[in-house]
């Protein structure tokens, strides 16, 4: 190793006294780098000194910095950078670090559900610089990762591929990890705050959802299964037709009436048949409005056939995006395969160009408060539940009743004088009210508060929206989108991940 005196440049607008230019050295490892012998020393990452000594120094373009010195270092090898390689989560590659003494890894806590597992969470680690060998079909290769940070951004990671040969086994193998990372293995993709994410958790929680659980009149709730489903299986028919296969579908309807469990019945079933649901949370973003909009529909046109969700469209929607979003969903690009569904608690709120216009949404769905033979039926619906419960007596003349003295209750409101109930029974063991008492004191309260008119936690004033930070005109995510995602993908394999 050779350490030898060198004058830095002065940074633009910044001179450096004269005093001070002897303070600073240059580390050089040129005879360990241009030794024939160092890529071959075991246990010996040549690339790690180099690394080390960028970070420490003022530079611009380190991913080209990298790619200069990778191809000094192993002057027989293909390299093949990428930004966004994600080799690491490639269950069907193996991985060996060449030097785990020089790996520099960072600790993450990942937190859990503590309905969903024993464990608080478990730790993860991300690389911030490693070299590992690579095995995957009959080729070898050395996978170099570096991340680094970018002033008013965040941090980004660059990944270099190399292979003692072309760069075509190279392709391949990214081609197969790149094919494998879009898949969904149990997610749902979700869109927001400028980024696709898959989330597992959705997936986990619309399996709950199905149509049994869904009380509305037969004949009504098959004609919503048969326009979904329907449109999927009829792409000759469209096709035969000259029409372009798409559709737009807006549930809508005061809140509590089951649009959103429908819309999770509807994902459940789509992506059991193959047909990708996407769901979208907001299109607030640092790219913007329409930036975002341009997002979600290129995603939705790569993963055709799919559905497109978009609940509470009226917040989605507003003056000053209107004319792109109805561009994307009508105009000129090619959206066959992509069933559009919009819920909104608020129709009048709808522009008559997303709400009237044909060829847009143009199937729409009262999901109103029950009527009284819907409000039959969620008894009934309840009354099985109940049934093997011997504590509990449900005769069909409370069905009646219980029908009868709910008029104008949501759907969200049944339900809460059904478990408000219940739970009221759970917490006064012995006393002396049975069911059907209990449960008419219950509809007299929620009674007293609807002719209120008081707020409940039925009602729904807005979206969330996941706090950002301003910088600029933009706005930048506080975390990398699929920071978590691919931590996951890595605890499952035991890898640290990038």
């Amino acid at each position: 190793m050779v350490v030898t005196s060198t004058q830095p440049q002065p940074h633009a607008g910044f001179d450096i006294p004269k005093e001070l230019e002897d303070a600073f050295i240059k580390v050089s490892f040129e005879e360990i780098k241009n030794s024939p012998k160092a890529q071959n020393i075991p246990g010996f990452d040549p690339m790690y000194s180099p690394v080390v000594v960028n970070a420490s120094d003022r530079r611009a373009a380190t991913e080209i910095w990298a790619f200069q010195e990778l191809r000094g270092l192993y002057p027989n090898h293909s390299i093949v950078p990428s930004g966004n390689l994600n080799i690491l989560g490639y269950p069907y590659a193996m991985f060996k670090p060449i030097s785990p003494k020089q790996l520099i890894l960072n600790a993450m806590f990942i937190p859990l559900s503590r309905r969903a597992s024993e464990k608080p969470g478990y730790i993860v680690e991300q690389v911030t610089y490693g070299t590992f060998v690579v095995a995957w079909d009959k080729y070898e290769f050395l996978l170099h990762v570096i991340r680094f940070p970018i002033i008013n951004y965040g941090y980004v990671t660059y990944s270099y591929l190399l292979h003692e040969g072309p760069e075509e086994p190279a392709h391949r193998l990214i081609l197969e990890a790149g094919l494998h990372d879009q898949e969904l293995h149990n997610e749902i993709y979700v869109f927001n705050q400028g980024f696709w994410r898959k989330d597992p958790e959705l997936w986990h929680e619309i399996q709950k959802a199905n149509w049994e659980d869904i009380i509305m009149k037969p004949e009504y709730k098959e004609e919503v299964k048969k326009d979904v489903y329907g449109f999927f299986e009829s792409e000759q028919i469209y096709k035969e037709l000259g029409i372009a296969w798409k559709r737009g579908m807006i549930m809508w309807g005061p809140p509590g009436n089951g649009k959103t469990i429908t819309i999770k019945a509807i994902m459940k079933d789509c992506d059991a048949k193959g047909f990708a649901p996407l769901y979208v949370k907001s299109f607030q973003s640092y790219m913007g409005e329409e930036g975002s909009m341009q997002m979600v529909f290129d995603k939705a046109r790569q993963m055709s056939p799919c559905v497109l969700i978009f609940e509470d469209l009226d917040a989605l929607i507003n003056d000053r995006n209107r004319s792109f979003f109805l561009n994307q969903l009508d105009g000129l690009s090619n959206n066959d395969g992509m069933l559009c569904i919009g819920t909104t608690n608020h129709f009048e709120r709808l522009d008559p160009g997303l709400s009237e216009r044909p060829s847009r949404f143009d199937r729409k769905y009262l999901f109103d408060n029950p009527d009284w033979e819907e409000r039959k039926l969620y008894s009934k619906y309840w009354q099985n539940k109940l049934a093997a419960n011997e504590k509990i007596s449900f005769p069909d003349t409370l069905v009646d009743d219980i029908a009868s003295r709910t008029a104008d209750f949501s759907f969200a409101y049944l339900k809460e004088a059904f478990v408000s109930s219940l739970v009221l029974l759970a917490a006064g063991p012995g006393k002396t009210k049975d069911f059907a008492t209990t449960i008419k004191e219950t509809i007299q309260s929620l009674r007293r508060q609807l002719e209120k008119g008081r707020p409940t936690l039925w009602s729904r004033t807005g979206t969330e929206v996941t706090k950002i930070t301003v910088i600029g005109s933009g706005t930048i995510p506080q975390a990398e989108p699929d920071m978590v995602e691919r931590a996951n993908i890595a605890h499952a394999l035991g890898r640290p991940f990038i």
